[in-house]
């Protein structure tokens, strides 16, 4: 046997310093000599190192850390050292022990929360911040393609707004047709019809996902979003909308018995307020057990630098900022306190979209708080998903070459594919890289081939599922920072890691990979989001961007209302364009079709029977209610309201309403008004109103305007024909928010109907307006009104 090797022992390093650990019972505070003590500070250095037999130099704690150690926690105290580790030790400067330990609590929860934990979201933003300062872009060797999906229009031929103070009509589709269910359509509608006819048939198997977590601080609102009116006339808001669309689906779509689920997410500033306007509308008819809320997580700290230093405010503290569309922290359903990550997380951990899937649901769709347009597109998403069997659809607008906006795009490398949102300003380089022109318009159409994203979505159930087993519901992170100088390692503002819920097909692999697509719609008919201040809406608008303010919200969706009833061949005239608080938009009609009277364009052909002989003024207001309700002809010039209650019919036939009508009345910087009124920068003046309701026991009530009031010209009183009162449907009211009343004064007792404002005034006639007319400022001139639109920038 050979003989051992006899080991050297190494000669010490005179020069090398000894080093020494972390006193331990200093780390668990039971250490008696303080800061005196030798251990702690002796031969460290500030962020530890590794000796060679692999054992860890503890860093030097901070004077602060050190001294408020005894009133941390065992597991604070191996928090604070790690971070130290990482480069953070100045997060550690407060000479109080308590807010040391207050930041620690925070930092705890921010490391419970993230999948990875907090030093797991410092490593990742490390190599990220590495890769951005870099120039590596994540999309290399992808090549883009155009995804599958289809496009949508209600008309063949669009003919152009007003260009001066008279109304324009809609042209009326072409004639031609001889299906005698579509004889009032464009072929383009009559794609829309059947597609939309396909999802009708899925809709009553759908849940909902509203994301909701924004105040409306920024529009001048001091409460929720969901809180809002959509429109003025009725002062519906727009929880209150969507709930009446999701009741019309259960009811006229869903199998007997079923509910639709509806998932909500809110934020640490709405949580509760979301909870208490659910509660005191009686959740606006859906049963409590239906509603699940979801509570954004308290966000991930802000970084400061490339080397991913957590950034802190004046006082020392951590700054935080949301991680993006899906950070969940809290959950209530019912009566239920749970714990989550991400939206995605939520959905698997807590078996939500399993429990959803179980109980029959088959499809999810996510939508945005303040965006009444999204249900327009839904039925004719659901149809498309359907028919070319999608795991996700994504809802889109046509966008223009090179505008700022994402587009939804496929993307390959070698067997992997993915169908994505890719920012503007990397597809056109991805593009060219491939050898191809870039993004450019397609010479027919007008239009990028590639749909813009506005990030409303739809799911099949079972796909999602699947996806979920494999992906925990995990979305992939990454960094935008904004850079101060050409190096590129100086921020302007600190910056932080982010997911988002449309990154959810890159955790797609296989056969489900393949099934991401699209639906197009022009963007007013599925896109206007409420989200800027006025003031901002005027500089986006001046630069040809979408507002997104209150009054292009309300605007937009009569506008689409308008579309549709023009696309079944109703005739109606588009008001001229006016201004108010600087922000353009088409004068009216003003059109309020609530969901129980038809749901979607389908339902619209089955309500007016004979649409030709439906005619609406361009200064019209018109607001119908009811499933009981039908309307066979019609010529309005003002105001009328046509209610069906509950188990009522009613059909409307040879009505001819003239009378003075709602006007919309400019509301000064210096008015006293409400916050929803301020917003648009008009109140409504109901000075006329022409109001039907069919009663349950076969009655009708008419108000056929106050006394005292001008003249109606009336050409052919109406003639109502009324049927046998029919069975109640059994399912829960809604309810909806009755218009607040002006208490009559000697001015207006006679002749003011109602108004949605507290605020007292004299009614006055329809205001004659030029094509463009700002109602909100005198007259100057364009250079004038052009500069004092441009000066500043907003970045949405």
């Amino acid at each position: 046997m050979a003989a051992k090797k006899k080991r050297t022992k190494k000669a010490k390093d005179p020069n090398k310093p000894r080093l020494k650990p972390v006193c331990k019972f200093h780390l668990q505070g039971r250490c008696n000599k303080g800061d005196q003590c030798t251990f702690l500070h002796e031969n460290t250095t500030g962020n530890g190192t590794n000796n060679n037999n692999g054992t860890v130099q503890e860093p030097e704690l901070p004077p602060a850390l050190a001294k408020a150690l005894p009133v941390l926690s065992e597991s604070q105290r191996q928090l604070a050292v790690q971070l130290c580790k990482v480069n953070q030790s100045h997060l550690f400067q407060h000479d109080d022990a308590t807010k040391t330990q207050q930041l620690l609590t925070k930092l705890q929860a921010v490391d419970s929360s993230h999948h990875s934990g907090l030093l797991g979201y410092l490593s990742n933003a490390r190599a990220l911040l590495s890769d951005s300062s870099k120039g590596v872009n994540p999309l290399e060797g992808w090549v883009p393609s155009v995804p599958v999906g289809e496009s949508f229009s209600l008309v063949d031929t669009v003919s152009s707004t007003a260009s001066s103070g008279t109304a324009s009509t809609i042209s009326v589709p072409p004639s031609g047709f001889t299906d005698s269910s579509l004889t009032s359509t464009s072929s383009k509608f009559a794609e829309f019809l059947e597609s939309e006819q396909r999802g009708l048939q899925e809709v009553g198997k759908t849940g909902f996902v509203l994301v909701a977590g924004g105040l409306g601080e920024r529009l001048g609102y001091n409460d929720i979003k969901i809180g809002l009116p959509v429109e003025i006339g009725t002062m519906c808001k727009y929880v209150e909308f969507y709930v009446e669309m999701i009741l019309g689906y259960q009811r006229r779509y869903a199998a007997p018995g079923t509910l639709l689920p509806l998932c909500i997410m809110t934020s640490g500033d709405t949580n509760s307020k979301t909870i208490q306007l659910l509660k005191d509308n009686d959740y606006f008819g859906l049963q409590p057990s239906q509603v699940t809320i979801v509570q954004q997580g308290m966000g991930v700290p802000a970084l400061m630098d490339n080397e991913a230093k957590i950034a802190v405010d004046g006082d020392g503290d951590v700054i935080l900022k949301p991680h993006g569309h899906g950070d969940i922290d809290n959950v209530l359903t019912v009566c239920h306190f749970i714990l989550l990550i991400s939206i995605h997380a939520l959905l698997y951990s807590h078996g939500v979209a399993k429990s959803w899937l179980d109980s029959g649901i088959q499809w999810m769709v996510f939508f945005q708080d303040t965006n009444a347009l999204a249900f327009h597109t839904l039925p004719l998403a659901l149809g498309v998903s359907s028919k070319l069997g999608l795991a996700m659809n994504s809802i889109t607008c046509p966008r223009k070459a090179k505008q700022a906006i994402g587009a939804i795009t496929k993307l390959t490398k070698g067997d992997e594919t993915r169908t994505i949102n890719v920012e503007y300003n990397q597809l056109d380089p991805l593009l060219r890289a491939d050898g191809s022109s870039g993004d450019i318009n397609d010479p027919i159409t007008g239009f990028s081939p590639y749909p813009g994203n506005i990030n409303q979505l739809l799911f099949r159930l079972e796909d999602y599922v699947a996806a979920l087993e494999v992906s925990k519901g995990v979305m992939p992170e990454f960094v935008n920072p904004k850079y101060a100088n050409e190096e590129k390692t100086v921020f302007k503002k600190p910056t932080r890691l982010e997911c988002m819920m449309q990154d959810f097909p890159m955790v797609l692999t296989g056969a489900a990979a393949e099934k991401v697509g699209f639906t197009t719609l022009a963007s007013e008919m599925c896109f206007s989001p409420v989200k800027n201040a006025t003031s901002d809406g005027v500089v986006l608008q001046a630069s040809g961007t979408h507002p997104g303010v209150a009054a292009t919200g309300e605007a937009d969706q009569s506008g689409a209302y308008r579309r549709l009833l023009c696309a079944i061949g109703c005739q109606v005239e588009e008001g001229p364009k006016v201004k108010y608080s600087g922000i353009e938009v088409v004068s009216g009609p003003d059109l309020v079709l609530r969901p129980s009277f038809a749901l979607c364009s389908t339902e619209l052909k089955q309500k007016i029977t004979n649409p030709a002989q439906v005619k609406i003024s361009g200064r019209s207001s018109l607001v119908l209610k009811g499933e009981g309700l039908t309307i066979e002809s019609l010529d309005l010039d003002g105001a009328l309201i046509i209610e069906c209650e509950a188990g009522a019919t009613g059909v409307i036939r040879n009505l001819v309403v003239k009378n003075e009508g709602w006007v919309k009345v400019h509301v000064g910087d210096d008015e006293e008004c409400s916050e929803v009124i301020k917003m648009r920068g008009y109140r409504m003046d109901k000075i006329e109103t022409r109001t039907i309701v069919f009663k349950k026991d076969g009655t009708i009530e008419g108000d056929y305007s106050p006394e005292g009031s001008v003249k109606k010209e009336v050409a052919v009183e109406p003639t109502v024909v009324k049927a046998a009162p029919t069975p109640e449907v059994k399912s829960t009211p809604v309810k909806t928010t009755p218009t607040p009343e002006v208490k009559p004064t000697a001015q207006n007792k006679d002749k003011m109907d109602t108004t949605n404002d507290n605020h007292k005034h004299i009614p006055r006639a329809p205001i004659q307006q030029e094509a463009i007319v700002d109602l909100s400022k005198p007259a100057i001139s364009e250079q004038e009104d052009k500069n004092a639109c441009c000066e500043g920038c907003v970045i949405l």
